[in-house]
């Protein structure tokens, strides 16, 4: 009867094993895909980029400089 306990114990770890041993393996799938996600958005993301588009899309232009002020609206 002891034996049998052992053994059901055992089996029970064993397969616990296995779903630990899967759940890592799929963290690190996850891990893997998020770092692709995270550097095609960055691509995507980056300020020339988006300069580019802005200006062959809609014609869109950097502003001068020297034409940009600034109004001190006070307290």
């Amino acid at each position: 009867m002891l034996l049998a306990g052992v053994v059901f114990i055992n089996l029970a770890v064993l397969r616990l094993n296995l779903r630990l041993q899967r759940a890592t393996e799929a963290r690190a799938q996850l891990l893997a895909r998020n770092a692709a996600l995270e550097s095609s958005l960055s691509t995507a993301l980056a300020s020339g980029r988006i300069q580019q588009l802005a200006q062959s899309r809609d014609g869109l232009v950097q502003a001068d400089p020297s034409s940009i002020g600034y109004i001190n609206l006070g307290r």
